[in-house]
């Protein structure tokens, strides 16, 4: 049987072609692989319609190459493609029936229900989290920092399910997995052992902790082991603090001093921390002060006016701030849908901001906080910058904030991977 002939890309495809006469012809060396022009958008949505040039996944300053494909923006407005910097898909429910919620009051009480609800579900945790989890890219996501639950209740059930949901969707997200001790760290035996046991397969980004005095009761000797996984086995940290009082200042101090102690800079995050919006000015620049000299990150989610982080005056002094969603449609809540443009909105909305630079701030909050988090570089639209962005109608972008129109297009390194809510 005759095979068919190959097609000019597939030829060039080749160290070397061969021309008509029979002579070697060698490719361009700088011949690009993938290139797409977005005409008629509005980065940002200022200025006058231009054409987006994307070569080989990221913004090009040059001319549209030979050959490259077009797609029309009809004058919509492109906009940096959001990073979830803190999520829980491991515990979802999205995608299946309705669940009624009972009282809760402590993370005792909640990590029981966890339990409860993880045992009821039909759906293995790869397939509600990839339902959520591409959801999330519908929406514009590029990126997402995903906690999973390591504990003796399931295992690294959690951890495997969320990384087969990132394999099945690594075309159009980028995904950080978090081995996260929801249950504790010292009060519940085992999970220690599953924590080594993540770190040391390499199926983790970062080791988890939670609460090590109020809720594990233990600092010290919580710290002292997943600063030394971290350590030993080149992971990231990422450590939910909860407590809101002197006692919640007494642990970030202490996360401060081993990060510093061990070398840990720029690996460390700390998500929640809602004992700083409660800081005196004076204290609170001087805990930032050390959390930007150690590159030591923070997360929020913006739960409240009360609770949320105090983003301005931590940029202020050069610490990393990023956004995320939390849990969503879980045991603790029946709230949360993986859209960080609302996201971004409700970070307006509880810090009531009414300026055009303020509610800009929110949408970069989602965008570029969350990749400064995770070690991203910020999908800007500038030169050379990942060509992850989302294609939105509207008027400028503090009016997207507040109005949250559809996502038309998502962008992933240059590839239109969700239209009009729908994965591709």
């Amino acid at each position: 049987m005759t095979p068919p002939p190959l097609s000019r890309r597939t030829v060039l495809a080749g160290a070397a072609s061969v021309t008509a006469a029979g002579a070697l012809s060698q490719p361009a060396a700088a011949a690009p692989r993938r290139a797409v022009v977005y005409r008629d958008v509005r980065p940002l949505g200022a200025g006058t319609p231009v054409d987006l040039t994307v070569v080989d996944g990221r913004i090009s300053a040059g001319p549209a190459p030979r050959g490259a494909r077009v797609v029309d923006g009809g004058g919509r407005i492109a906009l940096p493609a959001p990073v979830d910097a803190h999520i829980h898909p491991d515990k979802t429910t999205w995608g299946g029936p309705w669940v009624s919620r009972r009282p809760a009051s402590t993370i005792a009480e909640y990590v029981e229900q966890d339990v409860e609800l993880f045992r009821s579900q039909d759906r293995s945790v790869a397939e509600r989290a990839y339902g959520l989890m591409a959801h999330a890219v519908t929406r514009g996501t590029r990126a997402m920092r995903a906690h999973a639950d390591v504990a003796p209740a399931y295992g690294l059930a959690g951890v495997e399910g969320v990384a087969a949901a990132r394999d099945r969707l690594a075309h159009a997200l980028d995904v950080q997995i978090v081995a996260f001790p929801q249950h504790g760290v010292v009060r519940t035996p085992g999970t220690a052992d599953l924590l080594t046991q993540a770190a040391r397969s390499g199926a983790v980004d970062a080791i988890g902790g939670i609460d090590p005095s109020s809720f594990d009761g233990a600092m010290d000797e919580q710290l002292d082991l997943v600063f030394g996984l971290a350590d030993r086995y080149g992971t990231d940290l990422d450590i939910h603090l909860h407590d809101s009082d002197a006692g919640g200042v007494a642990v970030l101090r202490a996360i401060i001093d081993r990060t510093r102690a061990l070398s840990l800079r720029g690996r460390v995050t700390v998500s929640h921390v809602f004992c700083l919006p409660f800081l005196p000015d004076a204290e609170l620049a001087g805990i930032a002060g050390d959390l930007a000299e150690l590159d030591i990150s923070l997360t929020t989610v913006a739960p409240s006016r009360d609770l949320v982080l105090p983003i301005a005056k931590l940029r202020e002094h050069g610490v990393t701030v990023g956004l995320g969603s939390d849990g969503v449609r879980d045991s603790w809540s029946p709230f949360g849908n993986a859209d960080m443009v609302h996201r971004a909105h409700l970070l307006g909305w509880v810090t009531d901001v009414r300026l055009d630079e303020e509610l800009r701030a929110c949408y970069e909050a989602a965008a570029h906080g969350g990749a400064d988090v995770m070690g991203l570089p910020r999908a800007d639209l500038t030169p050379g910058s990942p060509a992850d962005f989302v294609l939105v109608r509207g008027e400028c972008l503090p009016q997207v904030l507040v109005d949250m129109p559809p996502r038309d297009l998502v962008v992933h390194a240059g590839e239109i991977v969700a239209r009009d809510g729908r994965l591709l």
